[in-house]
């Protein structure tokens, strides 16, 4: 056979395989971290989603009629119509442990339990502002108002805190809102986040 004919053998160089090798350790690397980026901003997201509808719902409270259903003697006036659910009696859940790298579960019953613990007082809390999660969640849930008097300068605070990886560093995620000289409520535009991916 003649020698020229035969084709040579062709394949990779330890070069070749070793860059092949870098590259493909370069994009598993930028994979992890867009995983977990993807996976925090998705935990995150049950914070901001969460305060956005307590914002909401404290809207809703502030307009509705909260004057007792008593009697008025004549030449008397009721008290301010409009006020801001006073502040809960206890976040949700009752300590920052109960989320510290995991997930927790609210309880539904018995009555006046976690979303529902202000129950007797029906302006206060997460009871007045008809707020509540029945899927597992990620952060503690708290409710504070500064004066709770109806007067035109109350502001509240709902707060977010979580752990999502368990490490004792928190993450704070707060909005607020305040009432007017002219009696409206204002909501702050935005939330205000702290270690966010925490």
């Amino acid at each position: 056979m003649n020698p020229l004919l035969k084709k040579p053998q062709r394949g990779f160089t330890l070069i070749e395989l070793m860059i092949v090798v870098a590259i493909v350790g370069i994009l598993a690397v930028l994979a992890i971290y867009g995983v977990r980026k993807y996976m925090a901003n998705a935990k995150t997201a049950e914070a901001r989603n969460s305060l956005g509808e307590i914002g909401k719902d404290a809207a809703t409270a502030y307009e509705k009629e909260s004057m007792p259903g008593t009697l008025l003697t004549p030449g008397a006036s009721a008290a301010i119509s409009r006020t801001l659910c006073i502040a809960g009696s206890v976040p949700v859940p009752n300590g920052i442990a109960s989320i510290a790298g995991k997930k927790y579960q609210s309880k539904s019953a018995p009555i006046a339990a976690d979303w529902d613990a202000d129950m007797p007082n029906f302006h206060k809390g997460f009871y007045c502002l008809k707020f509540a999660m029945d899927q597992p969640q990620y952060y503690m849930y708290s409710y504070t108002n500064a004066k709770g008097d109806g007067s035109n300068t109350d502001t509240f605070t709902a707060v977010a805190n979580g752990d999502l990886n368990g490490d004792g560093t928190t993450s704070t995620f707060s909005l607020i809102g305040g009432v007017t000289p002219s009696y409206t409520l204002n909501i702050a535009p935005n939330i205000t986040e702290a270690n966010p991916e925490e």
